[in-house]
């Protein structure tokens, strides 16, 4: 990707910027490449053309492209402020404010940031960046977490000082962020006052399911239906606040949680602290018939509810072992009808 930026914008003032660079003076793979250039649309345009991507505009608001490629790869192309050590002294913490000449030439680094690299440290490049935007106060924990790094003292002071400020970033980005946290960067979002501004807290279950949906019911139960989640999430968060601890393993307990959890009953054993159900669950999935003993038009009913519920009852009986034929089944919808 870095070359055929090269081939493109040769001869141009153009950088290579943000964390392509700093995961490359680190060593980690880069997937995402961003550059700052005069024209960005050009740019994203040729790229794209020599590349096979596809170009779009990334913000309107800021003249900002992307061109997407296979894999999963991305290079945004960003409007240049000024000069670029002007543009750098925009950027969030020092380690992402680097710049490299895509002509070529010795690194731009007007903040420190490769001897923060040196040190590990997540320095803010200014006491402004918070109130420039708050997401950048829940980046901060999530590049401790991925780097292996550290806050500096002063920008963990700032940070602590500017948490009442995370609730005004935009809920889209704020679950973007969260997702790609692991437990200990719950805990650290805790222990800095981010977590709780956001309406959220830790406890013994976090660290259960290793899954970032799950890490974002546990932290926020009900609260996480605050937040504008897609319809998967939205169900599978319903699935795990709904679940109940059954009283024991039997076949009718297991089935009734099943019922109400599936496809997500083993988180939502986790979510509870009953993982001992967990070979119940697993053995009642093995031996579930793949067949109903009846189906809903054998019932002589008109559709509607009742015909459901009547089918729920059969299966709950068959799973308990009270029935286990087609003749049992259909009795027991009519004495269920009678009452």
């Amino acid at each position: 990707m870095d070359e055929l930026v090269r081939e493109v914008l040769g001869g141009r003032e153009a950088w290579f910027v943000g964390g392509a660079v700093r995961d490359e003076l680190l060593g980690r793979p880069v997937v995402d490449v961003d550059v700052v250039t005069r024209d960005p649309e050009q740019a994203a345009r040729t790229y794209a053309k020599r590349s096979g991507g596809f170009p779009f505009a990334l913000s309107e608001k800021h003249a900002s492209w992307r061109v997407a490629l296979d894999g999963n790869r991305t290079v945004d192309f960003t409007p240049v402020h000024g000069q670029i050590e002007s543009d750098l002294a925009r950027r969030d913490f020092t380690v992402n404010a680097i710049a490299l000449p895509v002509a070529g030439g010795a690194h731009i680094d007007p903040s420190g940031g490769i001897e923060d690299l040196e040190l590990r440290l997540v320095r803010a490049v200014s006491e402004s960046i918070f109130e420039d935007d708050p997401l950048r106060l829940l980046r901060a924990v999530r590049l401790e977490e991925e780097l292996g790094f550290r806050l500096a003292p002063l920008t963990e002071e700032l940070v602590r000082a500017s948490a009442h400020r995370v609730s005004g970033a935009a809920g889209e980005r704020v679950i973007a962020e969260l997702a790609r946290l692991g437990p200990h960067g719950y805990a650290r979002l805790e222990e800095l006052g981010l977590l709780s501004a956001l309406g959220g807290s830790v406890d013994e279950r976090l660290g259960r399911i290793d899954s970032p949906d799950y890490r974002l019911v546990a932290a926020f139960r009900e609260r996480i239906f605050a937040f504008p989640i897609s319809t998967s999430l939205r169900r599978y968060a319903r699935a795990l606040l709904r679940a109940d601890p059954p009283p024991n393993d039997s076949p009718r307990e297991i089935y009734g949680l099943r019922r109400a959890t599936e496809p997500w009953t083993s988180d939502a054993l986790a979510f509870v602290g009953a993982e001992d159900l967990t070979d119940a669950v697993e053995a009642a999935r093995a031996t579930e018939p793949t067949q109903p003993l009846v189906r809903g038009d054998e019932l002589g009913m008109p559709p509607g509810p009742e015909v459901g519920r009547l089918l729920d009852r059969i299966a709950e009986e068959r799973a308990a072992g009270t029935i286990s034929t087609r003749e049992e089944a259909l009795e027991l919808a009519r004495r269920e009808r009678k009452q």
